[in-house]
């Protein structure tokens, strides 16, 4: 028994130790320069753009292992490798190294980095392998060149045939017995980080901590699913936790299913699109509920407080990403248990008017209806309405943020009564019974809009204020002619009571 068992254990380190030497065997065969350059080679056909290993080794756990991988990119003010990745493995068959057929069962890309920027035709384009250097024809000697040509009756008697120099040079493609033809299997990225910037190097797009997981069917198809813990899209909307599954081809990459959430609410859609198509046309559809208006705001860039209630709605468009303008579509906004505070405009035209309401405006009803036209965003219908209160707006908002819009403050009876009588004569009755109504414009820019708003609301009466409430404002044309720095307090602090008359 004991000798048994002595033999065994001879056996078990006599296999460990063929095992380690055939794994040192194996490591040294691809750490050799030859090797290395092969493997490179052929990923870089397989990928279709130069790829750059510094080190490869072999484990028993995740086989083949490569080590400072960068594929360089050429595109002026754009970091110098289009991806950068510390690990890159390759579980593979270990007898197809030594054969014509190299199969990769899995590779994982772990940590990548990727800067994506678009050219100066606005498309996002891989960077793409230089092409082969043409080899010049084999010059000809002297001994080579042929003769004049004979005269007729020479060259009946002679039939010589036509010179090999006379016909285009053949190209002969010899068989290189070592390439490997590489197969690959499966593919992951694990935690990548993409940029994706417009041809002005300005950030359109960012995503964090992408896991992508994908099986191939052909060599130009694959089919898989991804997960993206944190996406920005112009560093003012943010996603989270976006989920879904993936199929691309030859024709078309589709990400249907989206999940996601913002602003503590839930999205979902879909998104096809078709790089090789003139322009890359792509469709987009999104529907969103119990969004967060108040967080949307803040990582906007605004401030807190301002909106608060639960956003819903949905977007359906098309467009070209070699055409940032030519996007088009419609959709809906509806803020649901909506309440609009400390926003300027309105806060100080409560004060003016004596109306609380106006401050803590809070809305029965707040709906945004829009359509896209290639260049421009039509508000076709935009109401917000609170108790005794209803401002509505239609008109344009132009891609580089050009407003252009025709709006009206409607109040009911209770609240004109409360007016001055000055003020209360510009509002005039409209269709709605019960409510009088004043129109008014908003211009500028999404940034910076102005308003006649003021103007409108003054009239000729109470032309003496308007320096004072439009600078308040910011909107409407000031008067060239400014009063003492007491004097707007005291204007403001001898506003009459709501029942006086002026």
């Amino acid at each position: 028994m004991q000798k048994t068992s002595r033999i065994i254990l001879i056996a078990l380190g006599v296999i460990v130790g063929v095992a380690l030497l055939i794994l040192l065997g194996v490591n040294m065969y691809v750490q050799s320069r030859g090797t290395q350059a092969r493997i490179q080679q052929e990923l870089s056909q397989r990928l279709g753009m130069t790829l750059r290993i510094q080190r490869i080794s072999v484990t028993p756990w995740w086989g083949l292992k490569l080590t400072g991988i960068t594929i360089p990119q050429s595109q002026p003010g754009v970091s110098p490798d289009f991806l950068t990745a510390k690990t890159f493995r390759l579980r593979i068959r270990f007898s197809s190294l030594f054969g014509g057929h190299l199969v990769i069962k899995e590779v994982s890309l772990v940590n990548p980095e990727v800067v994506w920027a678009q050219n100066a035709d606005g498309k996002w384009r891989v960077p793409s392998r230089p092409p082969e250097p043409i080899m010049p024809p084999p010059k000809t000697t002297a001994a080579e060149t042929p003769a004049a040509a004979p005269p007729p009756a020479e060259q009946n008697a002679t039939a010589p045939e036509p010179p090999a120099s006379s016909a285009p040079p053949a190209v002969v493609q010899t068989e290189n017995k070592n390439a490997f033809t590489p197969e690959v299997e499966r593919v992951n990225v694990i935690r990548a980080r993409f940029r994706f910037l417009d041809e002005k190097l300005r950030s359109v797009a960012t995503f964090e901590d992408v896991d992508f997981r994908s099986s191939f069917r052909s060599a130009t198809e694959l089919s898989g699913n991804v997960t993206i813990a944190k996406t920005s899209l112009r560093d003012r909307f943010f996603l989270q936790d976006l989920h879904s599954p993936l199929q691309y081809d030859a024709s078309a990459l589709d990400i249907s299913g989206i999940t996601a959430r913002a602003g503590e609410g839930r999205i979902a859609g879909s998104f096809l699109i078709k790089p090789e198509a003139p322009g890359s046309p792509f469709n987009v559809n999104i529907r969103f509920n119990d969004v967060q208006a108040d967080k949307i705001v803040v990582e906007a860039g605004g401030s807190p407080g301002t909106v608060t209630g639960k956003l819903e709605g949905h977007l359906d468009a098309t467009g070209k990403t070699a055409d940032p303008n030519a996007l088009s579509g419609a959709g809906e906004i509806i803020l649901r248990d909506g309440q609009v505070r400390q926003y300027s405009l309105l806060t100080a035209l409560g004060q003016l008017l004596q109306i609380q309401e106006l401050q803590q405006l809070r809305l029965d009803e707040a709906v945004v209806k829009y359509h896209i036209d290639p260049g421009v965003v039509t508000i076709d219908q935009l109401v917000f309405r609170s108790e005794n209160i209803r401002l509505s707006a239609t008109g344009t908002v132009s891609f580089d943020g050009k407003l252009q819009l025709e709006s009206q403050l409607a109040v009911n009876e209770k609240i004109r009564g409360q007016l001055f009588r000055a003020i209360r004569d510009n509002f005039k009755p409209i269709d709605e019974p019960g409510y009088t109504a004043l129109n008014f414009q908003v211009v500028g820019t999404v940034g910076r809009p102005k308003t006649n708003l003021m103007d409108k609301l003054i009239g000729r009466d109470l032309k003496d204020l308007s320096s004072v409430i439009t600078g308040l404002l910011g909107g409407g044309k000031s008067d060239k002619k400014k009063k003492p720095a007491d004097e707007p307090a005291t204007a403001a602090s001898a506003s009459p009571a709501p029942s006086a008359s002026p």
